[in-house]
């Protein structure tokens, strides 16, 4: 829990000292575990880790997995729209691979799905992963949400998405995982062109993760 206080704090101050450096917007995304999202002190730590780095609240983005609501469901909705109303940026990640409801879903006040890299791995090769990735990016825009493929490795993975009208990838395939120095050589010197996660268009939408 402690090391999961420290961890939203510090990418809140990355945050505010990348844009004191004049460096491009960024969303910086922050993992929540299942034991830190219990904590009556979530709350209090975002609001005061986004206070003392000064940044706006849509500048953080939380990651939660579908077991993590579904361990409780009505107490996820709540805290989950505690964060909504401050404007933080929510998403679950590895969607596909829990167990959960439908029904939830459609009530959590998501912003973001992320699909897991299971799914990823054997598109376009694989039909059955090309069915799954396709229908999660129909059911999750049907729903309003912004939907993310994680582990695109290739050009080929990245043109199958392009095509299913995923929103955002994240891979190898732009960038592996970089240091904080090494992520604002990357930002100073290929910002323009890409990002460690962006759309797969012309123009990137950069993002730390």
């Amino acid at each position: 829990v402690g090391i999961g206080a420290w961890a939203i704090r510090t990418a809140c101050m990355h945050r505010r000292a990348w844009q004191d450096m004049g460096l491009p917007p960024l969303r910086v995304a922050v993992n929540l575990s299942a034991r830190q999202f219990v904590q009556a002190s979530l709350l209090k730590d975002v609001r005061d880790s986004l206070a003392q780095a000064r940044i706006e609240a849509h500048w953080l983005e939380l990651e939660i997995t579908e077991s993590t609501v579904m361990h409780d469901p009505d107490q996820a909705m709540k805290l989950l729209g505690e964060f909504k109303k401050m404007g933080v940026h929510l998403t679950v990640d590895d969607f596909g691979t829990g167990y959960s409801s439908l029904a939830y879903l459609k009530r959590l006040p998501l912003d973001c799905v992320k699909i897991d890299r299971s799914f990823i791995r054997g598109v376009p090769e694989d039909p059955s992963d090309c069915a799954i990735a396709r229908t999660i990016i129909n059911m999750a825009h049907s729903l309003q949400l912004t939907v993310v493929a994680e582990g695109v490795e290739n050009f080929a993975q990245a043109e199958f998405l392009v095509q299913q009208g995923c929103d955002e990838v994240q891979g190898y395939y732009y960038s592996k995982p970089l240091s904080e120095e090494d992520l604002v050589d990357f930002l100073l010197n290929e910002g323009n062109k890409t990002g460690a996660r962006r759309t797969p268009h012309k123009k990137p939408a950069l993002q730390a993760i």
